[in-house]
């Protein structure tokens, strides 16, 4: 069996010209990982129902958002214009990424080609997330009895806030979040464990610190399934990132979690996180690292 990659052709919604969110990365990953073998044919996810949803997010701002009625300082600090589409997408990519966790605990590892909206939080949405994918995945896990304890590694540049704050009060769900100090949010939330890492951080330097966590982390929580956030922004040539990762330092790093949690028993759920460069086929390049990586991976342990 192949590793299971999880696309739908709603992950891309129209957005007005020169809008720096490179919607366009989602059709164009799928793409390149058809074009490479990476895969060959993607498992299709559907919108969740909406009290699903809002197992994490008010009913309130759920309705607002989906029926466009969201005021206009609230879109503002979404960063993304409303649409019917936008919304449509907003919620088959946190569908995606319940298909992506579900497919994980039955065949040990599972790779969605969007996903990681960290910074979403209960009543609102913040820096181009609307609704939390990962922590409402989390929730209708647990909802149905699937797993009881979860781990969240966030790897974006920017710190998992959203996802820290839902979960502040939660022993179930354990969030780890290693980011650039001084970068979005300007207000950081108390995750579980949180690592700020230094501006212009080289890839060495990055995974022997991720290498001082990861581990004991897992035979601490012997979690019943990983979330894991890849954003590439971490990446030097990253226009938001202020790291200094290379591309075969992100391959490195996908290598060193999916490695280390599926040796140990630990199903990986990915997502591929932030990601914003000017070379928009770089860019795609850079998150398809996390599929070959994962690729690899499962190959390597007979998943």
């Amino acid at each position: 069996m192949d590793l299971p990659i999880i696309y739908h052709p709603d992950y891309i919604a129209p957005l007005p010209p020169g809008h720096r969110f490179p919607m366009s990365k989602f059709q164009k990953l799928y793409e390149l990982l058809l074009a490479d073998g990476v895969v060959e044919q993607c498992h299709t996810p559907q919108s969740p129902a909406p009290e699903l949803i809002e197992l994490v997010h008010t009913s309130d701002y759920v309705q607002a958002y989906c029926q466009g009625t969201l005021d206009a300082k609230a879109q503002r600090r979404i960063g993304l214009p409303w649409s019917p589409a936008l919304a449509n997408r907003t919620c088959v990519a946190v569908g995606g990424t319940i298909l992506t966790a579900q497919l994980a605990l039955t065949q040990g590892l599972a790779c969605n080609t969007a996903g990681g909206t960290h910074h979403a939080f209960p009543s609102y949405g913040s820096g181009f997330c609307i609704f939390n994918d990962l922590a409402v995945a989390s929730r209708v896990l647990q909802k149905f009895g699937l797993v009881q304890k979860i781990l969240i590694v966030d790897l974006d540049v920017h710190q998992g806030d959203g996802t820290a704050f839902i979960f502040q009060d939660d022993d179930s769900v354990f969030t780890f979040s290693m980011h650039c100090e001084v970068n979005f949010p300007g207000t950081k939330q108390n995750s579980d464990l949180d690592v700020p890492l230094p501006v212009g951080m080289e890839d060495d330097a990055y995974l022997q610190t991720l290498a001082n966590y990861l581990p004991d982390l897992l035979s601490q929580l012997k979690p019943d399934i990983v979330f894991y956030d890849a954003g590439v922004d971490p990446h030097v040539g990253d226009r938001l990132g202020k790291l200094a990762l290379t591309d075969t330092g992100i391959f490195r790093r996908e290598m060193q979690v999916l490695s280390t949690c599926v040796s140990a028993g630990y199903p990986v759920a990915c997502v591929i996180g932030g990601g914003y460069a000017d070379d928009l086929n770089s860019l795609v390049w850079r998150h398809s690292l996390l599929h070959r990586a994962a690729s690899e991976v499962y190959r390597q342990y007979q998943l």
